[in-house]
């Protein structure tokens, strides 16, 4: 469930935040929010990440699509079920979407998020999919060293097992 809620939760966000700036911002146009720190500026991309593929962006609705089909299917087998995982997977495939929608209804994502110390602009939907991959890289790492430490510890519980035979 928390997956589900997860991923709409992303999808709203997301989208209110663009139709607020599709509202009150041209193209190009700038406000700040926080001097020094934060601003809105209005970005049209067509493309992909950091401005790449300009002109291809609707191919990565398919992109989106199979990435978002592999969760569900992934899901369906009974993995991602961590509480970790759940919220990871559903931001990463939320913030997909959320992206998806606009590329499929404006051939274009709307961007705005322009942090001071960055040259990039982003939306609600990239930040998503960053913290859903951070999320799940830290569940994997998490995982890995309980498998290790578990196989440590069983290994060490053979060794001692063959010296007493």
């Amino acid at each position: 469930m928390l997956f589900y809620i997860t991923c709409l939760l992303s999808v709203l966000a997301d989208q209110a935040t663009k139709l607020w700036i599709r509202g009150h911002l041209a193209v190009g146009d700038s406000i700040e929010v926080w001097p020094g720190m934060l601003r809105f500026t209005r970005y049209e991309n067509s493309g992909a990440a950091f401005s790449s593929f300009q002109g291809y962006g609707r191919w990565f609705v398919l992109v989106a699509v199979a990435l978002s089909a592999a969760v569900l299917i992934f899901r369906k087998r009974g993995e991602f079920r961590t509480p970790v995982l759940e919220l990871g997977t559903g931001l990463f495939v939320g913030g997909a979407a959320g992206n998806a929608i606009d590329r499929i209804v404006f051939g274009s994502v709307t961007d705005f998020i322009q942090f001071e110390s960055s040259r990039g602009i982003m939306n609600l939907a990239d930040q998503a999919i960053h913290i859903g991959v951070l999320l799940i890289l830290l569940n994997s790492l998490i995982a890995g060293r309980s498998r290790g430490s578990a196989e440590a510890a069983g290994n060490h519980f053979v060794q001692r097992d063959e010296k007493k035979l």
